[in-house]
């Protein structure tokens, strides 16, 4: 009886504080609605994200594990490889990629105390807060997998989740793969996308209406550009075709 009587205080307590935050949300629009975004990502976090969903025979399944098994088997098959692909020579654009101490200084700075742990168990946030004293040994170590061409196994693992996309929820096709790698490896990828930026930026390889992964660029400067061209084509009284 005790058990039940704390239990129902509890609750009681618990929606009391709920209500009490909300009301002080609304009474004051515009100055604590990250508060409010941050309770309303917390309510989403504790639900089950696929309470149920079907297998290849049409049945539905509950079970943690098979549901697990189910989404597993469709990814594999979406993302399978041969490994047939042909070689691409690439000519040397005599660019040297050199890891910055400095660079890893300030990214190191930047990673969010709450980072997900990849398959390496290595969490952001011992890295941020060794930043200063671990810069100079994580450069050597991003130099040497460089150098050797190698990469670590635990950096080819990746921890997978799934996202709900829209549509039907039992259907195992909308639900999209999200990977956690490693976040040491991360900072090696950003410094080899930097130095493909520098490479292409310097022999002007993209052309000026590639928009995506690229510094100054968005969706909304390409639909920008898009809408901006559409303007001057009705200005003009031309035609215009859009793919």
């Amino acid at each position: 009886m005790e058990l039940k009587r704390l239990s129902k205080e509890l609750l009681a307590a618990k929606k009391t504080a709920q209500e009490t935050f909300l009301r002080s949300v609304l009474q004051n629009a515009g100055n604590c609605w990250s508060e409010f975004y941050k309770y309303v990502k917390r309510q989403k976090e504790n639900r089950e994200i696929i309470p149920a969903i079907k297998d290849h025979n049409g049945m539905i399944i509950t079970g943690s594990t098979e549901k697990a098994n189910i989404l597993n088997s469709y990814y594999t098959y979406i993302f399978y490889c041969n490994h047939n692909n042909p070689k691409i020579q690439l000519a040397n654009s005599g660019e040297t990629l050199i890891i910055n101490t400095e660079i890893i200084r300030k990214r190191l700075a930047k990673i969010g105390r709450k980072k997900t742990v990849g398959p390496d168990g290595v969490p952001g946030e011992i890295l941020k807060l060794g930043g200063e004293a671990m810069a100079p040994f994580l450069a050597r170590l991003l130099e040497i997998t460089l150098k050797n061409a190698s990469i670590a196994s635990d950096w080819k693992k990746a921890t997978v989740g799934s996202t709900y996309n829209g549509g039907d929820r039992l259907a195992v096709t909308n639900y999209r793969p999200i990977s956690l790698t490693s976040v040491v490896c991360k900072q090696l990828e950003r410094f080899i996308a930097g130095y493909l930026r520098q490479v292409w930026d310097k022999y002007d390889w993209l052309h000026e209406g590639h928009h995506g992964f690229r510094p100054g660029y968005s969706c909304e400067s390409q639909v920008i550009t898009v809408c901006q061209d559409i303007a001057d084509s009705l200005d003009e009284g031309v035609g215009i075709d859009v793919i």
